[in-house]
């Protein structure tokens, strides 16, 4: 992971950062509630522009949502896949669909059964009587974009073959391994409200997911705009992207610049779900049993630089990570029998983390330079 230069972090100030909360700047990301701001000119600019413009594509088929609608779009570029948490008609589907449709490239819905064998997913070899051979059909995995409709309903087996094409990239059937194509996301959605007929996700198996989002019902307003949109014909999406555009902006995500104390701050975050005391969070060490794997911390980095570049920067920002945070640890954490019988979830645990672990603060150069570039922090 290149983050930059080895830097001190009790040197914090002089190179281009404080250890305390300052106030947000041009192209930062906003807190929740509070309105998006312009995407700055910079070097993003254009990327961002059309990132904005293939999500509002998919916004005119789904009223609100912008949440999810976003991450949808940050785990794309940052190459992670994706658990959508909701009760039934939320819109977590059409959402799927209608986002496959913007970003272009092969799309294919696999709806998950008790029943269901890992021959119907990944493919299986079939005998030819006429040229007395068997061949190989690849099965439905090998698209794009695979919208994995409920799959806590798929029985342990199910779940195992998916494991490896998530985790690999490939599939193995009678012996060969067939490599899946570039991009490749998996899109899985849940009901978080039936348990007849429902195999729990392992922990290992959400481990596998970047993000997991929770879609909430819609408000009032909302609702109200669905009711008139669906009286009439409902729009469509119209596609913005194609499969190589988008392997150009991933690597243009991977490209943007984590400055060492940032990823110390990530370091911090996800250290503090595993020895919570160490971060004067000692009421969290009964709370969590099973603190976020070292795959949360390479998760926060890919999902940040994603939505700094949505936003039209080339380097992170502290909120970057605080704004997807929550999506990126809460799945990853296991909490204890008394923590469960309390209520407690998951994402109260990382809103508590996020909310006591300082993070640091941007030192902004006071000559904004060339109109062709928005400022930035002073690392020096």
């Amino acid at each position: 992971m290149a983050t930059g230069h080895a830097q001190q972090p009790g040197h914090a100030e002089q190179h281009g950062y404080s250890q305390h909360q300052g106030q947000s700047r041009p192209g930062q990301t906003p807190a929740p509630g509070q309105p998006r701001q312009p995407v700055p000119t910079g070097a993003n600019a254009e990327s961002a522009k059309l990132l904005r413009e293939a999500m509002g594509q998919v916004q005119r088929v789904i009223v609100g949502q912008e949440h999810m609608v976003e991450q949808l779009m940050v785990g794309l570029l940052a190459k992670g896949h994706i658990l959508l948490e909701g009760v039934p008609g939320v819109a977590k589907t059409l959402a799927v669909r209608s986002f496959s449709t913007v970003v272009g490239g092969a799309f294919s819905r696999i709806q998950f059964t008790p029943d269901l064998v890992p021959s119907d997913i990944v493919g299986t070899r079939i005998y030819r009587a006429s040229q007395e051979k068997f061949d190989i059909e690849l099965g439905p995995v090998f698209v794009n974009f695979v919208l994995a409709d409920e799959i806590n309903r798929a029985p342990a087996k199910v779940q195992s073959a998916m494991l490896e094409l998530m985790a690999e990239g490939q599939v193995s059937i009678g012996g060969e391994t067939h490599i899946l194509p570039k991009p490749f996301i998996v899109i899985a959605t849940q009901n978080p409200v039936e348990s007849e007929g429902v195999y729990p996700l392992p922990e290992a198996q959400r481990d596998r997911f970047l993000l997991k989002v929770d879609v909430p019902y819609p408000r009032g307003n909302e609702e109200f705009e669905i009711l008139r949109r669906m009286s009439v014909e409902p729009p469509t999406a119209t596609p913005v992207l194609d499969p190589e555009k988008i392997r150009e902006l991933q690597k243009k995500a991977s490209d943007v610049f984590v400055h060492n104390l940032v990823a110390e701050y990530i370091v911090r975050l996800v250290m503090a779900t595993r020895t919570p005391a160490e971060f004067n969070l000692p009421d969290l060490t009964s709370v969590i049993q099973i603190g976020c794997s070292p795959r949360a911390t390479l998760g926060l980095v890919a999902a940040a630089r994603a939505l700094a570049l949505i936003h039209g920067r080339d380097y992170v920002l502290p909120t970057d990570v605080q704004a997807v945070a929550r999506d990126v640890m809460a799945h990853r954490i296991v909490l204890g029998f008394d923590a469960v019988a309390d209520n407690v979830s998951t994402t109260q645990v990382v809103e508590r983390i996020v909310a006591m672990v300082p993070p640091p603060t941007p030192v902004w150069n006071s000559d904004r330079g060339s109109q062709q570039h928005q400022p930035q922090p002073n690392y020096r």
